[in-house]
């Protein structure tokens, strides 16, 4: 992938490590589109980057996604990639009365999203990138979030499968597998032992220079290698 002149849609792209790969794409040279479900969060990017155009976009709901690729296709054909950025952490135990419906709100952004977006836009006569943002977590869950860390297994083993599939159309599929970043992900802001996004961001944009296709830092690039017995003894210093 060329890191400029690009036309980039980045899916929760106003907060966190959305809003770190919105500025790095914007320095690199490229025009780029965020959607979220905030409104106040997306014109507080459009505030400070005017060039940044922007969506109101509820990604739990097909219908939304529909339209979504609607406008792309009509007011923007010439989008060439595709960021399934968006994402949301439950920390919640499966006895709660809330369980289940919080699970649903997290399959659903976390993989029907990412699954039906790639799905409309690989259409897209322009593009030739998708890149998917799962998460260290995917490899070795932590307990108490268990579907979270589920989903994004999920979206893991989904990006390898996609990247096969749709190599024949000269569309590249890329896997960005986080750490813990220091972002508000959950409703907890992880400062003193994770990573700040800029740190993340940067490591991300050397790796993509490299043109890797799985993208690790840190304790997701340990545990993308990391065998059976490794993996085992990271579950239980994460799961006391």
């Amino acid at each position: 992938m060329f890191l400029s002149n690009n036309k980039i849609l980045i899916t929760g792209g106003a907060t966190g490590i959305g809003l770190g790969l919105t500025e790095k794409f914007l320095t690199e040279g490229n025009t780029v589109l965020i959607c979220g479900r905030r409104a106040a969060a997306l014109k507080a990017v459009s505030g400070k980057y005017p060039s940044v155009i922007t969506r109101v976009c509820d990604l739990s709901i097909a219908d939304e996604r529909e339209q979504l690729y609607n406008w792309i296709s009509s007011e923007h054909p010439d989008l060439n990639v595709l960021i399934n950025n968006a994402g949301i952490q439950e920390d919640l135990p499966i006895h709660e009365k809330a369980f289940y419906q919080q699970a649903e709100k997290e399959i659903a952004i976390n993989i029907e999203a990412p699954l039906h977006l790639s799905s409309l836009f690989s259409k897209l006569p322009s593009l030739h990138t998708i890149m998917n943002v799962s998460s260290g977590l995917g490899f070795v869950p932590i307990a108490r979030m268990a579907v979270y860390c589920a989903t994004k297994a999920f979206l893991h083993s989904f990006t390898l499968s996609l990247r096969h599939v749709l190599k024949p159309k000269n569309i590249e599929v890329i896997e960005i597998i986080p750490p813990a970043v220091n972002t508000e992900l959950g409703g907890h802001a992880r400062q003193g032992f994770a990573p700040s996004v800029n740190e993340f961001v940067t490591a991300v944009f050397e790796q993509l220079k490299e043109q890797k296709t799985e993208i690790t830092y840190g304790f997701s690039e340990g545990m993308l290698k990391a065998g059976p017995d490794e993996r085992q003894k990271a579950f239980e210093r994460m799961n006391p």
